[in-house]
């Protein structure tokens, strides 16, 4: 049986060579390194919210947006898959979709899926020959 070996992570193994002590330190003076360890956590803080807080918060604005903006007569997907068309927007925060003809469910604005709708509603490419 093989040994499994486990993966270190880079952010780990940075956080580890900042903590290691100079080369002949005791490891008991606090000189030398504690303005480059706060620096570090300061730019990680940095990385974190350009790479995932930023994004999120820009995502959550747009599907807010997209959700308020829905009209009636608007193909939409819910985020179950169910496909159908709006047939009225209540006051109450919900929506009367039209999955098929005659047949109407009631559901709530937050179940649209915006990047399904998106997709379903993006203009057909004309094929290139």
């Amino acid at each position: 049986m093989r040994s499994r070996i486990p993966y270190i992570s880079g952010s780990l193994v940075l956080l580890s060579l900042v903590s290691c002590t100079p080369p002949g330190g005791d490891g008991k003076s606090g000189q030398g390194g504690g303005g480059f360890q706060f620096i570090f956590l300061g730019l990680m803080i940095v990385v974190f919210w350009l790479f995932f807080i930023r994004p999120q918060a820009k995502k959550a604005k747009d599907q807010k947006k997209f959700i308020e903006d829905l009209q009636k007569g608007e193909k939409v997907v819910t985020i179950a898959g169910i496909h159908g068309t709006v047939n009225k927007v209540n006051e109450d925060g919900t929506l009367s979709i039209e999955v098929s003809p005659g047949s109407y469910i009631k559901i709530e604005r937050s179940a649209i899926s915006m990047e399904w709708t998106n997709a379903l509603n993006k203009p057909v490419a004309a094929d290139k020959k």
